[in-house]
């Protein structure tokens, strides 16, 4: 067993996160109870690059107990939960490399570890994982069978790879899963997001005016937790179609431009880079926080905040306060990292049971039908989103309508009118 994490003797504290991570996510449970007799993942090794957390835990267990060879990096310097690793490896016996607070060189290093075990599927968020398994496919991609993305991001990454005939091997956009996006994006980063704002300042959002950057499935999220905190919320946008629901929703529609001079905390959620720079940083109030919820650290511009600087203090772990050159001070949440899990632990338990579901039966269609899968990026399908669904209500004790036959005639048939 090869590993490289921060500090073993961390592992009592890490089981206990998973142990409560585990009473928390009974889909994900019954897919591992399900398969660990048969291990229809014997003999395939899983090269996942995923924030190492609680629940990433419980999903990493799952695939393990299916019969699947594990070797895990962190997908973000400052997402992993050291305690966390610390279990896998102690108690599970696990590869793991991954600790928090990692340099770029160290974070790439972990990412390699991963690929020298020569993986059959990958699993990946934010997709670095996978850019570089393509340039290193001639001496670690023999084994290579398909591979799956979490993240609105790294599916994007991956798009591009695919459009420009690059993509080496078949992916499958676990991220844009209903069952996944609707639910994570939304119910997930909405809640985290602002748990590590509230976390990392302990500030009273009521009262206050927040700038939701970007109005997808996380934008709208965070904006609806924001609201219901009692803040006034405005949405900047690209996308016309995406400024129209939040005008329809109740929000404030602005540029950032005109946003920038009137929000007392921004929260960027787009996916792409410099949402906020310097002609923006400029015009902030005195003590505005700024934190992203996006994948990489790229949203809010750091060399343009740092250049406008005279000085930067750390007000906490998660807080570092830069005092611009006109004498106001600007509060930046986790390096500009992701927030939620940076200042916070990520998503609940409960919503990433449905997210991993998807990833577990994901690489199990990968391992069942290899021989089926072209290089493109591939859809969840229908079926198996229903199916998560009914599975996630029935651990809820919800229960719903069934079509009767006669309903299902009408809505599958042509002939009946009037």
């Amino acid at each position: 067993m090869e590993y490289r994490i921060k500090d073993k003797s961390l592992s009592s504290y890490g089981k206990k996160k998973i142990n409560w991570a585990e009473s928390h996510m009974p889909v994900l449970l019954s897919l591992q109870k399900k398969y660990q007799d048969s291990k229809p993942l014997k003999n395939l090794i899983i090269g996942g690059c995923l924030h190492v957390t609680k629940e990433t835990a419980v999903l990493i267990k799952t695939l393990h107990a299916a019969g699947a060879e594990i070797a895990w990096s962190g997908c973000n310097p400052l997402s992993t939960s050291d305690d966390i690793a610390a279990s896998l490896v102690v108690d599970e016996g696990l590869s793991i490399f991954a600790s928090r607070g990692v340099n770029n060189e160290e974070y790439y290093d972990d990412i390699y570890s991963v690929l020298k075990f020569k993986p059959h599927i990958t699993i990946d968020d934010g997709a670095d994982l996978t850019i570089e398994f393509h340039k290193t496919m001639d001496e670690y991609g023999s084994n290579i069978i398909g591979g799956t993305e979490e993240t609105t991001t790294g599916v994007m990454r991956l798009r591009a790879l695919e459009k420009n005939k690059k993509l080496q091997y078949p992916i499958i956009a676990v991220n844009d899963a209903e069952t996944k996006h609707d639910f994570d994006n939304i119910y997930g980063t909405g809640q985290s997001a602002l748990d590590g704002v509230i976390r990392a300042t302990n500030i009273l959002l009521a009262g206050k005016t927040v700038v939701v950057a970007g109005y997808g499935h996380v934008g709208k999220g965070i904006a609806a937790r924001c609201s219901g905190h009692g803040a006034s919320v405005i949405v900047t946008e690209v996308n016309p179609i995406n400024a129209l629901k939040a005008k329809m929703d109740g929000y404030i529609v602005k540029p950032m431009s005109d946003a920038s001079s009137v929000g007392d905390i921004f929260i960027t959620s787009t996916g792409c880079k410099d949402i906020i720079t310097g002609t923006h940083i400029e015009k902030m109030k005195n003590n505005t926080i700024l934190a992203n919820a996006g994948h990489f650290n790229v949203e809010i511009s750091l060399n343009d905040l740092a250049n406008l600087s005279t000085s930067t203090q750390n007000l906490n772990e998660n807080v570092e306060q830069f005092i611009l050159k006109n004498g106001n001070k600007i509060n930046l949440i986790g390096e500009g990292r992701l927030v939620n899990l940076v200042a916070a632990e990520g998503h609940p338990s409960e919503v990433m049971d449905m997210s991993f579901a998807n990833q577990f039966l994901s690489v199990l269609n990968f391992a069942e039908n290899k021989n089926t899968f072209e290089n493109k990026i591939y859809d969840i399908s229908q079926e198996q989103d229903l199916n998560i669904a009914r599975l996630k209500l029935e651990s809820m004790g919800i229960k719903i309508d069934e079509l009767t036959a006669s309903q299902n005639r009408y809505i599958h048939d042509y002939g009946e009118g009037t």
